[in-house]
């Protein structure tokens, strides 16, 4: 993941569909405290807050690699998502991993339906036998309700990301 931003490694999805690159993320995120403020917090310069809030997908952009693009290329060249999941859990959420493109590319629509219900029946069934074994649930089988449910989460979203990408037209 050589060179500036612009690529699939530093954009996200906005609403809608459209793809926003990671300074415009980072424009927006800066937007309601201001580049100065936020600069001054960090211990950073107001130029370089202003760098990663532009384009630098060209020899000629005057933007900068911003945090988010270094992240997306620690990812690229390790592929390990602990740094995405430690941030993700920072701003009290979690990530949630699409199956792979290849893997939803084959699987017809009715199959994937009946997937995501498999999922969520998977997790009632994990659910009851939590309930059912002592009335509460224990951490141990808390953890195999995480699971559970990030599993339906991510075949969920797999399903979701497949329609929006036209897949099932």
């Amino acid at each position: 993941m050589a060179g500036g931003g612009g690529g699939w490694q530093n954009r996200m999805q906005r609403n809608g569909g459209m793809a926003m690159d990671s300074y415009e993320v980072l424009k927006k995120s800066v937007a309601n405290l201001g580049v100065k403020s936020v600069a001054a917090d960090l211990g950073l310069s107001t130029s370089l807050i202003y760098k990663w809030c532009q384009p630098n997908d060209s020899e000629d952009a005057s933007g900068a690699d911003n945090p988010l693009d270094r992240l997306a290329r620690v990812y690229a060249l390790t592929q390990d998502t602990g740094p995405i999941e430690w941030l993700c859990q920072k701003a009290n959420g979690y990530y949630v991993p699409n199956l792979p493109l290849e893997e939803t590319d084959a699987i017809p629509l009715l199959h994937m339906t009946r997937r995501v219900v498999r999922e969520f029946s998977d997790l009632l069934d994990v659910l009851t036998a939590s309930i059912e074994n002592d009335g509460v649930i224990d951490l141990s089988e808390a953890e195999m309700i995480r699971q559970a449910w990030e599993r339906l989460k991510s075949t969920a979203e797999s399903f979701v990301s497949s329609c929006e990408k036209g897949l099932y037209q």
